[in-house]
């Protein structure tokens, strides 16, 4: 597809306006002088578009400089979906392609919002646009070193979203399990509830016979063991000869109490000895001892996803450094074990963590939340490269004047012809859509802040991230 259709040449539209508008509008030429003005129009290209044309399209040769003097225009990358960041350039702004730019073609696509009036100034003038205008060439030098910068700030910034998204997606995948296991075990104390209810309403035990049986309990209780068993045919013979037995003692419905016997471990002869203190009320009776055993249980798995959930939460806020300065004392090991918790979505499915830490790690001055932020860009690449299957080695040792964190991989590597540009910004090695390249940069940037260094060695089924860190500060 072309580029915005070229209108006809200034003097069609009139020099003098064009040029009185041209400085009046842009500030990039609002001081050229009337002749500087007259060449650079005599070069240029008029067009006009209505709402919806094209200014420029994605992947397009890059060929001209668009100067908007009337009208906006909207652009965005339409390779990155709907969630691409939207760019708008209005009345006075300079945009396309700008002298020593690097651009070989369109990164955006761009629409007219409104009727846009503008100039197309081809890059086969830039070098005598260059010598001729060079004030002009250093205001335009300026605002291309602007547009990188704001572009590479909104997509450092959506890197970060993008992380927090990944990390919020786990996070709520590892708080769901133990979650919905303690809205699960309320619902099975509810029932647990309703048949105590309905067992104490059919007893008929005097009181001397219920003190006799509460000891009996107890003693049946303390000599309990977990179930040995994990073979599912084994489970389902043991609850089908525990049936057999309540059907011989004319239990009713003992295909439900079956079950709840045969996973408590009631053996045979504790079985017996019951039946002979519960006498006509063992059915009633033995539901409620089995329903309580069952809650017991419950109570345990309760405790086990309430401290799951309550561990999650100390991590989220040791990884963040909630209510703390910026800077403040790191244990380093609790810093990689706080973002392996954070991570473990992304590695308890079929990676094994090596974990090496020195003795006796001395605590370090740094940003805590940014060395997290380290741990976790590097940790969520090794499982990418590991394709989630494979070994993390996470070490940690005092060497010389710093301390070396190692982040190790068991992946194929990473090719040495593109070793050195890793950490530059926007290169990845992952897949299109896969990644956008910052990650790593973002890894180096914290680093070099605080006085760091970072590097890499790689061959294949062994890829090292080595992070070295000043101890100097660091807090005994």
């Amino acid at each position: 597809m072309s580029e915005a259709p070229v209108g006809g040449s200034a003097e069609s539209y009139g020099i003098a306006g064009l040029a009185e508008k041209l400085r009046t509008t842009v500030k990039a030429f609002s001081d050229l002088s009337p002749q500087d003005l007259e060449w650079f129009l005599s070069k240029a290209e008029v067009f006009r578009l209505q709402p919806g044309e094209f200014v420029v399209r994605e992947g397009d040769p890059a060929t001209h400089m668009w100067v908007i003097l009337e009208g906006e225009m909207r652009a965005r990358r339409e390779s990155g979906g709907t969630d691409s960041v939207v760019f708008t350039s209005r009345a006075g702004d300079v945009t396309g392609i700008l002298p020593f730019s690097r651009m070989t073609h369109y990164t955006v696509t761009g629409r007219a919002l409104t009727p846009i009036l503008g100039l197309g100034f081809h890059t086969k003038n830039f070098p005598e646009l260059i010598q001729r205008l060079p004030g002009l060439a250093q205001k335009l030098i300026g605002l291309l070193t602007d547009r990188v910068r704001d572009f590479t700030r909104i997509e450092q910034q959506n890197e970060k979203l993008a992380a927090l998204g990944k990390l919020s997606a786990g996070l709520a995948h590892e708080l769901n399990n133990p979650s919905a296991a303690a809205r699960r075990s309320a619902g099975a104390l509810r029932e647990c509830l309703k048949r105590l209810r309905e067992s104490s309403h059919d007893s008929n035990l005097s009181s001397e016979d219920c003190g006799l049986l509460a000891q009996h309990e107890e003693e049946i209780r303390s000599a309990l063991r977990p179930v040995e068993h994990q073979d599912e045919f084994a489970r389902v013979e043991r609850e089908e000869a525990i049936q057999g037995w309540l059907e011989r003692h004319k239990v009713a419905d003992a295909w439900k109490l079956a079950p709840l016997l045969a996973e408590a471990n009631l053996l045979d002869g504790q079985l017996e000895s019951f039946a002979v203190v519960a006498g006509s009320s063992l059915a009633p009776e033995l539901m409620r001892f089995a329903t309580l055993l069952e809650m017991d249980r419950i109570a345990t798995e309760l405790d086990h996803s309430t401290e799951r959930i309550s561990d999650l939460i100390k991590a989220i806020k040791e990884y963040s450094y909630m209510d703390q300065a910026p800077s403040q004392e790191v244990d380093l090991k609790q810093s990689l074990e706080t973002t392996l918790t954070i991570m473990n979505h992304k590695l308890k499915h079929g990676i094994t963590v090596t974990r090496d830490y020195a003795k006796d790690l001395p605590k370090l001055m740094a940003y805590g939340s940014e060395l997290n932020q380290v741990w976790t860009n590097l940790i969520d690449n090794a499982a990418d490269a590991m394709r989630g299957k494979g070994k993390l080695l996470v070490r940690a040792k005092p060497e010389n004047d710093y301390m070396l964190v190692e982040i190790g991989d068991s992946g194929p590597g990473i090719p040495a012809e593109v070793q050195s540009r890793i950490f530059e910004p926007f290169f990845t090695t992952k897949g299109v859509g896969e990644g956008t390249g910052l990650g790593l940069d973002v890894v180096h940037r914290i680093i070099k802040k605080m006085h760091g260094q970072i590097s890499v060695k790689s061959a294949p089924g062994d890829t090292r991230f080595q992070v070295r860190i000043p101890i100097k500060g660091a807090v005994e």
